[in-house]
């Protein structure tokens, strides 16, 4: 009887999220709930065992940095002196925005670097008079491929990263970094031939851009530079992680606890912690129970079950299975949840005999964080960018997005297989 009502819970839960007819941490803290209700999960098991408190400590950090940093006009005096070097011409620019998003996303994490950026590209956009419509699209693309090269860079690297204890910050620029470059020069080609002909800037625009001055931006003071020096050194503690043994989770306290103390005469605590995405927080929290519940009832060994079987427990047949699974159904049901759900089935591979699981995390990573790029509720980033886009009249359709973000998808999950046989599965074959 709990299987199936885990089942039919976890699947209107999924549902609601898909929709967005209702917020989705909303949907997924109430079928958590009633997961508890029912008696499927008790509250000691999904608060102590299966929420992950470094995943939700790590965002909460980021976001308290990032949020104080921004105050100070950085990122906009970035993206206009980087706008006027290529002099405001439609396609730089593009490459331009699409580089900031992808750089952006991989060491500040997507979700916050869209809501940073978006607000700036549309500002430019107007102020050009151009359709901001591919700069947007373009937005959602790269802060998924650019998200994908680290760990803290997407919601399900932090996810995979917080789970298995031997991956650090390195390893997911190491063994991710070469790929997503390689997908990033590729899918800027095709963006900007595809958009070559629609974006045009008059001179006259282009003017009055080059007649702004980026540090109007910059609120120049203490709090400038202590913001930018603590989070230059947060970032500098990820990479340093091997040497100096402290977890990823402890070094974004400090960086966040840190930069509070220095900032808190210059700023209302309050008001930073008004500013956190407490949606997204929660989000995760609903999530963890929702899975934590189909864990509990047996329903994740089973699929850890069904992949073995269908693969035969081969290595390379299994990782290729993952890649293309998670990249296409992370398209369609958001590939956080859909993480959450394939975490705990791959630490199940153990039990059956695969001992290197290391390539199936590399295939979960890749196909996870580049599928979100299917559709608009394919990626928290992707829903983030469509509100902001629609509540400044920007707006695109669903059908708009996924006739160029699922042929992305495709691209970059044919040149992840390459890499990843290349790489990884030679040696099994």
């Amino acid at each position: 009887m709990n299987v199936t009502l885990a089942i039919v819970i976890f699947l209107i839960s999924y549902i609601g999220i898909m929709v967005e007819k209702i917020n989705r941490a909303l949907v997924a803290c109430c079928g958590g709930v009633i997961m508890l209700i029912l008696g499927i999960i008790d509250v000691d098991q999904a608060f102590f065992k299966h929420v992950d408190w470094n995943t939700i400590a790590l965002l909460f950090s980021m976001m308290i940095l990032v949020s104080i940093t921004s105050q100070n006009g950085v990122f906009e005096y970035i993206a206009i002196q980087l706008a006027q070097q290529v002099k405001g011409k439609p396609i730089p620019l593009l490459v331009v925005m699409s580089t900031i998003t992808a750089i952006g996303s991989a060491f500040l994490d997507n979700v916050t670097t869209v809501l940073l950026l978006v607000p700036i590209i549309i500002t430019l956009t107007n102020l050009l008079n151009v359709n901001s419509v591919p700069f947007l699209i373009s937005a959602i693309l790269f802060a998924n491929i650019g998200g994908t090269a680290t760990l803290i860079g997407d919601p399900p690297n932090i996810m995979i990263g917080q789970a298995v204890a031997h991956l650090d910050f390195n390893d997911f620029l190491y063994h991710l970094g070469p790929v997503v470059i390689l997908i990033y020069i590729v899918v800027i080609s095709c963006v900007s031939l595809f958009y070559k002909k629609s974006l045009i800037i008059s001179e006259e625009k282009q003017a009055e851009l080059m007649a702004v001055d980026p540090a109007s931006f910059l609120k120049k003071g203490p709090m400038l530079f202590k913001s930018v020096a603590v989070l230059l050194m947060t970032i500098s503690g990820f990479l340093l992680h091997p040497f100096i043994h402290v977890d990823l989770t402890t070094v974004a306290m400090s960086g966040a606890l840190l930069l509070l103390l220095i900032t808190s005469k210059d700023q209302e605590i309050e008001e930073v912690f008004r500013s956190i995405e407490w949606v997204t927080l929660f989000f995760f929290i609903g999530l963890f129970i929702l899975v934590g519940g189909l864990i509990e009832v047996g329903i994740i060994d089973e699929m850890a079950r069904s992949i073995l079987s269908l693969t035969e427990g081969d290595v390379p047949k299994t990782t290729i299975v993952i890649l293309w699974g998670s990249g296409l159904l992370s398209g369609f049901v958001d590939n956080i949840p859909f993480v959450a759900a394939m975490i705990p089935v791959i630490m199940e591979f153990k039990e059956y005999g695969i001992q290197n699981l290391d390539p199936l995390w590399w295939a979960l990573a890749l196909g996870s964080c580049l599928g979100g790029n299917a559709t608009l509720i394919g990626a928290s980033a992707n829903v983030i960018v469509a509100g902001l886009a629609a509540k400044s009249g920007k707006d695109f359709s669903f059908i708009q997005f996924m006739l160029i973000g699922f042929p992305v998808v495709i691209l970059s999950l044919i040149i992840a297989t390459a890499y990843i046989i290349l790489r990884y599965l030679l040696a099994y074959l």
